[in-house]
């Protein structure tokens, strides 16, 4: 019997996941396939399959670990045969294993930021301190040298902070010695490999090889720093925080001295480091700091509601918090991750996006009858047709007509981009909440290509195996009520995009055909969308090309 450690798979671009559910005990047998445990990123869950069948054995991550592409989680014991039919899952738990053999617990508890690159020694007592791996950022911002030219520095302390648009990272000594000289200033910008300052090194500091801090953690790191990405649209703290730290000065938050767990665990309380006076070392902001600032205003948030503005971020005044108890038998309900992370979105969509929604109804009389007379022919091809098929395909041949609506608004504000492919997202509703998987390149597929795509997407939503790959990319959505009511809604455009469809339930209803009422089957439709990018009279056009291809769908072929 071989054990075999199981590590976590491509995650579809995912750089970090967290793990939410282990549901098997030491000793239980696994086949192939079976689940071994649960992860879940900021998108979609998913779960991890066993290599080969065999015995569990144990886990080696914990429930609310984050783990990224490549690190082990848990092991098998297999037989000798199974392991040799899959040569390649049984090299990496080997190499795994050796490492794990030489590093042990210092492994585990190593720091989770990149630690610095040092370059060789300029001489015998002389060591050249560079930028480690900064992510996807080319270039990043010095904002605080920490350190100045003769000061004595030990391993670990900070000697430069860096920020990019997603994220603050502190820059440590991986040695101890006396700062020679400093290469860069407050304002800079430095990319991976950069220098930063040059040391003389004690010898206790000398002794050790300079090849066991080489740029191979780098890459490590940068997975590790994703939670303060991700974690950038956290929902607002509770009111009496949000009180007492409201807007009340001009001071940025990047002007304080924090790390980025200090800055990630503010942001989650929806505390403004400005208002926080740090205990650490040259006034450093700790996590202490403002769990206690929290806590302070918590005791006493009478007296800070009456002193501090009642706005709350932005200005924009809090729901006050109400003890729903003393009214009657009550129930908290956690949200889903999925759920917490939709909320944000939308909110922040919704302050962002100057929203305008036009509605109109088209005829989809013929285009109803023509697909139920398709029905005998999706069984023999084991697809089933469903009105958003048709209503994705028309879609597609809109943004084409017009791509104003295939743009986006860049981040600077000053410029749009143009995307010169068509993929449309499609809103399904899942127990785990709202998921919009996307369908790529509409317009090159048919109806009966785009049919197969909607069954396999919805089925992987609802039972959470999307990746975010599948996830990503849209130039436009598309939310169906389908059949569970309604007349119209205005949906929130879902940023990047700069356009949303909104569909609700179709009915009977008399139309005017010039001579008599008639019976028609008439589809509501709500094109909401971004007045930035969008004008009124694009709109328009919009709305009554897609209304006459719904009506016509002989129009689809020309």
């Amino acid at each position: 019997m071989t054990i075999q450690t199981v590590v976590v798979p491509d995650l579809g671009g995912a750089e970090t996941v967290e793990v939410i559910e282990l549901g098997l005990a030491p000793g239980d047998n696994v086949e192939v396939e079976d689940s071994l445990l649960v992860l879940e990123s900021d998108k979609a869950t998913m779960d991890i399959p066993s290599p080969a069948t065999g015995v569990f054995t144990k886990y080696l991550v914990e429930e609310g670990a984050t783990v990224s592409v490549g690190d082990p989680i848990a092991e098998i014991e297999v037989a000798d045969e199974a392991v040799a039919e899959e040569p390649v899952a049984e090299e990496a738990p080997a190499a795994h294993e050796a490492s794990a053999a030489h590093e042990e617990p210092a492994a585990e508890e190593a720091p989770a930021p990149a630690a610095p690159v040092a370059s060789a020694p300029a001489s015998a007592s002389e060591l050249m301190v560079q930028v480690p791996d900064v992510g996807n950022d080319d270039k990043v911002d010095v904002i605080e040298v920490c350190v100045a030219v003769g000061d004595e520095v030990s391993e670990g302390d900070t000697l430069i902070v860096l920020e990019s648009d997603k994220a603050t990272m502190d820059i440590p000594s991986t040695h101890s010695g006396k700062v020679l000289k400093i290469v860069v200033a407050e304002g800079d910008k430095l990319g991976t490999g950069d220098d930063v300052a040059l040391f003389e090194v004690t010898a206790s500091a000398e002794q050790a090889p300079v090849a066991e801090a080489p740029a191979e953690p780098a890459p490590q790191a940068a997975p590790a720093a994703a939670p303060v990405v991700e974690a950038a649209p956290v929902a607002a703290a509770p009111a009496p925080v949000q009180e007492q730290v409201a807007n009340e000065s001009s001071n940025n938050s990047s002007d304080v001295y924090a790390g980025p767990a200090v800055r990630l665990h503010a942001r989650e309380l929806g505390v403004d480091l400005t208002q926080v006076s740090g205990t650490g070392p040259k006034g450093r902001i700790q996590k202490d700091d403002v769990s206690n600032f929290v806590k302070k205003v918590m005791q006493n948030k009478d007296s800070a509601a009456a002193s501090t503005p009642a706005a709350g971020g932005a200005g924009i005044p809090p729901i006050p918090a109400v003890d729903f108890s003393q009214f009657g038998e009550i129930e908290e309900v956690k949200l889903s991750k999925i759920q917490k992370l939709t909320a944000a979105n939308m909110q922040r969509n919704w302050l962002n996006i100057p929203h305008v929604t036009q509605f109109d109804d088209a005829d989809i009389t013929e285009q109803e009858a023509f697909r139920k007379g398709l029905k005998a022919e999706g069984e023999k091809r084991g697809v089933r047709i469903t009105p958003v098929a048709f209503l994705i395909k028309a879609l597609a041949a809109t943004l084409q007509a017009n791509p104003i609506f295939a743009r986006s608004m860049g981040a600077d504000g000053q410029h749009v981009v143009q995307k010169h492919y068509i993929n449309i997202g499609m809103a399904v509703d899942t127990p785990r909440g709202l998921v919009v998987p996307v369908i790529k390149d509409v317009d090159q597929k048919g109806i009966w290509e785009i049919s197969a795509d909607i069954m396999d997407l919805a089925a992987k939503a609802r039972d959470g195996k999307l990746t975010p790959a599948e996830m990503s990319g849209g130039c436009f959505t598309l939310s169906s009520l389908g059949a569970i009511g309604g007349n119209g809604f205005t949906p929130i455009v879902n940023a990047p995009e700069v356009g949303i469809l909104g569909v609700s339930k179709s009915q009977i209803k008399p139309v005017w055909n010039g001579s008599e009422f008639a019976p028609r089957l008439m589809l509501p439709l709500a094109l909401s969308y971004d007045h930035r990018v969008i004008n009124g009279g694009d709109a328009g056009r919009f709305m009554t090309h897609l209304v006459k291809l719904l009506s016509d769908i002989r129009h689809l072929a020309l």
